[in-house]
């Protein structure tokens, strides 16, 4: 599978004007060949080539290879939407395959610039340095403005672990106070990430209503903050659920909450905290890094897994008396709902994994009798 992994470039004032200037001028042509394509209506790499190749080499003194990235980087947009014509921040990613970038010796990296190469120190974390002999393919060279610094993003082609074959599955619930629940009763809480936001908020509205030139070097310091915290949070509990899964032969079961915050109104106090909820990229690290590991993963349908009774089944809405608290109408059975909700996800996921692909009979476990009782 193909991993992105983050490198930091060292770089002196006269390179970071050279670098910040490739940028503009390499922008700048590719919101060029958006332009002639979508006034031309064509749409294709070697179409939109044709028309602009040349024009974008004298234009904008870029070299060949970088030129033809321009074009690409205006053509991947007309793949997501052809409606409109995309313009590019001066500043935004620059895109580099391996004929203009290229990695030397332990700590270098030499690539082109408006003129003509550059060869950059760059330091490499211990997790990017196990994976480095990896790197292979696109990359794009990013400037940060809050810090000033550039950063590379490249491409990793990892081996994944040869898929296991599950026993049962993990139902994961995901939430905004609980940031996570699992079937086997583990609880990952969102106090730090809430303290966090809360502290990060009050700090800004102090900041924005000060003004000052100091207050907004303030504010562009801790920018991004909260949201590294967050991901490192989510990175932590990933990581935890996919070692259980593989270490216990399970699948892990997650709920497609796709398009949730539009289905879900929430009061006026509360809607900082619901927006901030970072559930995508909590799944989409559980799901990568599943894959890593040969852990098979399936996604179910939400409904009704925080209301139905993972005893007797019995579906209603007051079945979940408040956020924390579960007790069926029907049996009298009560639990965390959290913990109900992951039990039902997980039942669904079983259901997926392994009722629908049986041939001759389903699947049973000894935790048929467990899940029954609740």
């Amino acid at each position: 599978m193909k991993l992105t992994l983050q490198v930091k470039l060292v770089v002196k004032d006269e390179e970071k004007e050279v670098l910040l200037r490739t940028m503009e001028r390499f922008n700048a042509a590719a919101s060029y060949a958006a332009k002639i394509a979508f006034e031309a209506k064509v749409f294709s790499q070697p179409s939109v080539h044709k028309l602009c190749y040349a024009n974008i080499r004298s234009k904008y003194g870029l070299s060949a290879q970088l030129a033809v990235r321009a074009i690409g980087k205006a053509v991947e947009t007309f793949k997501r939407d052809k409606k409109v014509c995309p313009a590019f921040k001066p500043h935004s990613a620059v895109i580099y395959d391996e004929r203009i970038l290229s990695f030397k010796g332990q700590d270098r990296v030499s690539l082109y610039a408006i003129n003509g190469r550059l060869l950059l120190p760059c330091v490499f974390g211990q997790y990017q340095q196990e994976r480095r002999g990896r790197i292979k393919g696109q990359s794009d060279l990013v400037y940060r403005k809050e810090s000033g610094q550039f950063f590379l993003y490249v491409t990793a082609a990892l081996p994944e672990d040869a898929p296991i074959k599950p026993k049962d599955a993990i139902g994961v619930d995901l939430g905004v106070v609980r940031l996570a629940a699992d079937s086997d009763g583990n609880i990952y809480t969102g106090t730090a990430v809430e303290s966090c936001r809360q502290r990060f908020s009050e700090l800004r509205a102090g900041l924005q209503k000060c003004g000052s030139k100091s207050a907004k070097r303030h504010l562009k310091r801790i920018s991004k903050k909260e949201a590294l915290f967050r991901r490192d949070v989510n990175h932590v509990i990933s990581k935890r659920i996919v070692t259980c899964a593989k270490g216990t032969r399970r699948a892990i079961a997650l709920e497609n909450l796709k398009g949730i915050r539009e289905r879900i109104t929430v009061r006026r106090k509360q809607r900082s905290k619901h927006f901030g909820w970072a559930f995508s990229q909590l799944r989409q690290f559980i799901t990568y890094k599943a894959k890593m590991a040969g852990v098979p993963v399936a996604i179910v349908d939400p409904r009704n897994t925080s209301r139905a009774c993972p005893s007797c089944g019995h579906c209603e809405k007051d079945n979940r008396k408040n956020q924390s608290e579960f007790i069926c109408r029907h049996c009298g059975y009560s639990n965390n709902a959290d913990f109900v909700g992951a039990l039902n996800i997980r039942a669904k996921g079983r259901e997926s994994l392994f009722v629908r692909a049986a041939v001759n009979r389903p699947f049973v476990s000894t935790c048929d009798t467990e899940l029954a009782a609740g």
